[in-house]
């Protein structure tokens, strides 16, 4: 599972890094060492301009999205609260999930990710759970492979009204390896760049094709520290979340 992460890049960074070619300055999100669920999120994806017509090539957008998805027929936009993860080994058959998986492909980026590890407090003798932060060795960004969705909001008369639309996001997972592991037995699953076109392109709707994208990472590329239980409380956020505590 991925529970929390941090995604500190700037939009012109992450422009530059996917090649994108749309983005509008003000929607920029302030970096954040603690996303949480149902927080807004960069989600780099590839739409077709609905004036060209669904055979013109899609454009590569960078956008906020809020981190939950909700299903197009969900009545209720808080269900995207327990949907902040999706299991890569069913994501294409999950009524929830199998049309975003088809068409609405997205890569989350992010600089690491938390999880926990229940442990012994030496203190009071009782289990307790110690976060570590989980980062690629190289410090390069973690492409996270998701999926977006619409959802209608029909309290709103207009479709053309900003607030008629909410667009969620969800973080595929799978078995963790590497040092990730050690730690949980689940871990998002980051994409190579050579895989990036492939997922993203929404004229690609192979599902075979497209589960074979979805590799296990190799070993040997993630690093895990222990970091502050502070970052257990979303109202907390910073760099110092990210460091190391002796443990």
């Amino acid at each position: 599972m991925c529970g929390r992460y941090a995604s500190t890049r700037s939009p012109q960074d992450l422009v530059q890094l996917f090649q994108v070619t749309d983005w509008r300055p003000e929607e920029a999100l302030a970096p954040s060492w603690n996303v949480a669920p149902t927080d807004p999120v960069w989600a780099v994806l590839e739409r077709v301009p609905r004036e060209k017509g669904e055979s013109a090539a899609a454009e590569r957008e960078l956008r906020p999205l809020r981190w939950g998805l909700v299903p197009s027929w969900a009545k209720d936009p808080k269900a995207g609260a327990r949907m902040i993860n999706a299991r890569v080994e069913t994501v294409h058959e999950k009524p929830a999930y199998r049309r975003a998986f088809a068409r609405r492909r997205c890569l989350l980026p992010a600089d690491g990710f938390y999880e926990w590890q229940q442990v012994k407090d030496e203190a009071t003798g009782k289990p307790r759970k110690q976060p570590y932060f989980i980062h690629p060795q190289d410090e390069q960004v973690m492409a996270l492979a998701g999926l977006y969705e619409y959802w209608r909001n029909p309290e709103v008369k207009q479709d053309d009204d900003p607030a008629a639309w909410l667009i969620t996001c969800t973080i595929l997972t799978t078995e963790a390896t590497d040092t990730a592991g050690r730690v949980h037995p689940r871990m998002p699953l980051a994409l190579t760049p050579d895989h990036y076109d492939p997922w993203l392109d929404p004229h690609h709707q192979d599902t075979d094709d497209l589960r074979a994208l979805l590799t296990q990472p190799a070993e040997g590329h993630l690093d895990a520290r222990p970091v502050s239980p502070a970052v257990n409380n979303v109202r907390n956020n910073g760099p110092h979340l990210l460091d190391e505590i002796p443990f």
